[in-house]
């Protein structure tokens, strides 16, 4: 069996009209989908005070919260917690998206379930790696995974969530996207998988496999990264910025619905 594109690890989302602030928010002209950007900087200071307006302008009290991973999310758990803790808020309950929410969670005190499917969540925020002005489209899973994490639980949390904030800084919104997009793939004859990709980028993009500790060269070396569902992840490295991060989502499922239309996988996000 030749391996499968499971998902490139791309969310898109509608045309979102702007609102100015201190940061700047997006709000979709039907309510949800929503983006906090941190206005000029990148400093951790300026992804506090856009973490804590996540918290202070979407968080009500008995909802459902989709935890997300880095900087910005951690900032914005422990900023739940302490409204928890305060009183402000009440019958909040976080489901964690990955290993380090979930500790964020615990040591800020936030109550906690784990997603199943058809769970309820009635708001998400998580950090993006890059984001694409024009469709709004997002990157995630370019930073270190452990073996223990799983971009499809954080994807399927994402997409289940009535509404979703992504909270980044302003140099990770862009134009033209620059760098790689992860495509998670069957480790099983990963390597048909790879060279489908890389034909079909040819000159254009590098794909390496990603190994699971250290460098390990363009094959992923003796130790590739193997996720929580036994999935490899490609690192589809461009070599120039991309300019429809949409339609380069679109070719990557084309892998996958190419070689196998007889089989239904999770929908791309």
């Amino acid at each position: 069996m030749r391996g499968m594109v499971l998902s490139s690890s791309i969310l898109p989302f509608p045309k979102l009209r702007w609102r100015s602030h201190s940061t700047r928010e997006v709000i979709s002209a039907n309510a949800p989908p929503l983006v906090v950007c941190s206005s000029a900087s990148d400093g951790s200071s300026i992804l506090l005070q856009a973490a804590r307006q996540t918290v202070d302008s979407f968080v009500e009290n008995g909802m459902v919260i989709g935890l997300g991973s880095g900087l910005a999310s951690g900032f914005a758990i422990q900023y739940l917690g302490r409204k928890l803790r305060s009183g402000a808020l009440k019958d909040v309950v976080g489901v964690p998206m990955s290993v380090d929410s979930a500790s964020e969670a615990a040591k800020a005190g936030v109550p906690m379930d784990q997603y199943a499917d058809g769970s309820k969540i009635d708001l998400a925020f998580d950090d993006a790696d890059v984001m694409e002005e024009d469709t709004l489209s997002a990157v995630i899973g370019r930073q270190k995974l452990q073996a223990v994490e799983s971009i499809i639980q954080e994807k399927t949390i994402l997409r289940a969530a009535r509404k979703l904030v992504f909270i980044i800084a302003a140099k990770h919104y862009q134009g033209a996207v620059e760098g790689s997009i992860p495509v998670l793939i069957e480790s099983i004859n990963w390597l048909d998988t790879a060279e489908e990709i890389d034909d079909m980028f040819l000159g254009d993009a590098e794909v390496w496999r990603r190994p699971s500790v250290g460098y390990a060269g363009p094959l992923g070396g003796d130790f590739p990264l193997i996720t929580k569902e036994g999935h490899n992840v490609l690192d589809v490295i461009f070599t120039s910025p991309i300019q429809n991060l949409a339609e380069v989502a679109d070719r990557l499922d084309e892998v996958v619905h190419g070689s196998h239309s007889h089989r239904k996988w999770p929908a791309h996000c």
